[in-house]
């Protein structure tokens, strides 16, 4: 008798039985309810966007939209945002293969260094890279956001690298087929998701681009808005940032496939992959070593000659103090309910599919793309009307920071998650444990040192966050950041150059333990 070859349909076995983690489960609602909370955190600027645009109606939005300046402004952003992703993802993947995955000499040196440009703000950089050599325009732009940003592709990758399991590329070798293609299939979730944040922080960057001269979104809408006469087209260019947003993680999402990517058990340790030859060993050491040296070194050979300089001799030590800890303060907290507000999501989207997971994961996204001072002002918008008690407070710039920073901290939950087996959930569930309770349990536990790594970047990054910060923090406090900017915009290079040395000082502790992170298993 012929056998017949039995469809299998995405998402359940050959039997027709669902297959754990995927859409055949319903979303609990403890689960459900908390990360609709998110959902609508996240999308508050959009809806002060489409009141400032319904308010000009549709025929001023509709001149704006056709003007030859926004086709321009918008060919600038994409352009840019395309060019840096493209470059981070080659730089990110490449050291992290280096690092993880060959025997590199001092490559868990170079592993810590690799997460380090993190600290740096990519104000700082810009100013240092200016000052030196003048460069400016598209090519400056695109060489310093390039360097500050591609430790947002090494460290997912990296950790991909380092919890692969070597028993399939084993069976790959064994198949007669080359090791790369399993590497790369593998990594794939972990380079797009670093992409779209690359992309994303691209899209809302306003201090770089403005100190190299470049005109995009950000600096047009920030424009339009300080003008004071009509804010009509920072609005309407603030809907299209979000629209552009929407593409481009509609098409990460896809790009990141339906796999699973869960090992069962850690993988077993190894010696690095690959040995380089005399010459490969040269050009890679080459390599790591000019990566560090123009991302970490440089900026610090600014501030290091700002500091010399002689007129940063007279800083405030109490105003410094007070700097140092607004900073940490508001920072910290930042982090705190960013991780809070992002599991939920995160655990819905490794774990489910569906119209209402996607949904959930992609809202997140949007307040990333948007500029500071619209996310700042969309925030003064509702608090006035709806909660004036907290208008010019901290918790207001602390609720900011995690509009703002909410992609990193999904993505590093949905990342843990996802490699953990989703096998281990249902085992609880027949055990009598709830869905709520098999998640507390059992992912948790294991994805927490991911959680945990999410909400150390969000803690740097808040650190160095500027526009949102400059309107949004109470009358009186100054962050590092803040009192950075107040002195470079006068010219006072000396003066700025403690706040700008603590900056990088403080962001580094994170950026430290990050790159050791990255370097857990590495031989």
């Amino acid at each position: 008798m012929a056998l017949r070859r039995v469809p299998v349909i995405p998402g359940r076995t050959a039997a027709g039985r669902a297959r754990p983690g995927t859409a055949a489960r319903r979303i609990p609602a403890g689960l459900l309810a908390p990360a609709g909370v998110t959902a609508a955190l996240a999308l508050l600027p959009v809806g002060y966007l489409a009141v400032r645009s319904a308010e000009a109606g549709a025929d001023a939005v509709a001149r704006t939209l056709l003007r030859s300046r926004t086709l321009e402004l918008a060919a600038r952003s994409l352009g840019l945002a395309a060019v840096v992703t493209v470059l981070c993802v080659a730089v990110g993947v490449t050291l992290a293969w280096l690092v993880v995955r060959s025997d590199l000499p001092g490559r868990r040196f170079f592993g810590v260094l690799a997460a380090l440009p993190l600290a740096v703000p990519s104000y700082v950089a810009a100013y240092t890279w200016v000052a030196a050599t003048g460069v400016e325009g598209f090519g400056g732009s695109v060489l310093v956001l390039t360097l500050c940003s591609y430790p947002y592709v090494y460290l997912p990758v990296a950790a991909a690298l380092r919890r692969m399991d070597p028993a399939m590329e084993e069976v790959a070798l064994s198949l007669g087929r080359g090791r790369r293609g399993v590497v790369l299939r593998q990594l794939r979730p972990s380079a797009a998701a670093g992409g779209l944040l690359v992309a994303m922080y691209v899209l809302a960057e306003f201090g770089a681009v403005a100190i190299m001269r470049f005109d995009v979104f950000t600096t047009q809408i920030y424009t339009s808005y300080r003008s004071g006469f009509s804010r009509t087209p920072a609005a309407v260019l603030g809907l299209l940032l979000v629209a552009i947003t929407l593409v481009i993680v509609v098409a990460e999402s896809r790009t990141r496939g339906r796999a699973g990517y869960a090992t069962r058990g850690a993988p077993a340790r190894r010696p690095p992959a690959v040995r380089l030859g005399v010459a490969a060993r040269a050009g890679a050491l080459a390599w790591s070593a000019a990566l560090a040296g123009l991302a970490v070194g440089f900026p610090l050979a600014g501030i290091g000659y700002w500091l010399a300089d002689g007129s940063s001799a007279g800083a405030d030590a109490a105003r410094l103090a007070e700097a140092v800890a607004a900073t940490l303060g508001v920072a910290a907290a930042g982090a705190v309910l960013t991780t809070a507000l992002a599991v939920p999501v995160g655990i819905i989207a490794a774990r489910y599919r569906g119209r209402t997971a996607t949904l959930l994961e992609q809202s997140t996204y949007v307040g990333h793309s948007l500029p500071g001072i619209v996310m700042a002002l969309s925030l003064v918008f509702f608090a006035v009307r709806y909660l004036p008690a907290v208008y010019q407070r901290w918790p207001l710039l602390v609720i900011a920071y995690a509009v703002l920073f909410m992609p990193a901290a999904v993505g590093a939950v949905r990342a843990s998650v996802l490699q953990s087996p989703p096998v281990l959930e249902e085992v609880a569930r027949s055990l009598g444990r709830g869905p709520l309770r098999a998640v507390g349990e059992v992912t948790l536990p294991l994805a927490l040192p991911g959680v945990l790594a999410g909400a150390a970047l969000v803690f740097l990054t808040a650190m160095k966050e500027l526009p949102a910060t400059l309107l949004l923090r109470p009358t009186g406090m100054d962050t590092l950041a803040t009192r950075l900017w107040t002195e470079t915009g006068s010219g006072a290079y000396g003066a700025a150059a403690p706040y700008a040395a603590l900056l990088m000082l403080l962001a580094a502790v994170p950026g430290f333990v990050l790159g050791r992170r990255s370097l857990e298993e590495v031989p």
